[in-house]
């Protein structure tokens, strides 16, 4: 689930930066994107592998 916050806030400071040109914002939106779909990556091997051992 944090992975999907951190795609969502991401997006917004994306978006937040390309409205008022700001480069540094867009690009720690991008980050925080990034950050957000490995984490949901992790989240979907970590269910795998406790699915996989029961």
């Amino acid at each position: 689930m944090s992975g999907e916050f951190d795609k969502v806030k991401g997006k917004v400071k994306e978006v937040t930066g390309k409205v008022l040109n700001d480069d540094s914002l867009k690009a720690k939106g991008k980050a925080e994107q990034v950050k957000g779909e490995a984490e949901k990556k992790a989240g979907k091997v970590k269910d795998k592998l406790d699915d996989a051992t029961q």
